[in-house]
């Protein structure tokens, strides 16, 4: 037997896979939930602690623990000002031989990200990053 909540919370993150499948054009949901998790990880890790939260508060109860997974709070954020040191951060990441590019991952996360989350915290998150990094997003969820 199982339980409503748990039923729910599985297919509400089943939804969010097929999404960033979808998004990215992938085959293999396990593809899609390793560039989920990588994109996760690399933005939760650029952001200030507390927009971290803030953010991760947003998600869907299993997006949410795949997004805190293994955070570790010390030297964060992360120092990376340009596309290519946050696509290194996303490329570390992701397992071995990933069939896609950290940009294109980052770009299609984003794009998920956008269209899954309330705009206001999107753009909270947005304009925490540095101005070369917010390009990552859809142009739609930018402010500037």
């Amino acid at each position: 037997m199982s339980h409503p909540t748990f039923d729910h919370t599985l297919q509400e993150g089943n939804l969010w896979l097929k999404a960033v499948a979808g998004e990215l054009h992938m085959d293999e949901m396990r593809h899609a939930y390793s560039a989920l998790r990588a994109t996760l990880h690399a933005l939760r890790d650029r952001l200030p602690p507390e927009r971290a939260v803030h953010f991760g508060a947003q998600l869907p109860m299993l997006i949410r623990g795949l997004f805190f997974e293994g955070w570790r709070l010390a030297g964060k954020p992360t120092g990376e000002r340009s596309v290519d040191a946050f696509c290194e951060h996303v490329g570390h990441e992701l397992p071995p031989h990933f069939p896609m590019d950290a940009q294109t991952v980052a770009r299609g996360v984003f794009a998920t990200l956008a269209a899954r989350v309330d705009a206001g915290e999107i753009g909270k998150v947005i304009d925490q990053l540095p101005i070369p990094l917010r390009a990552l997003w859809p142009e739609v969820a930018r402010r500037i």
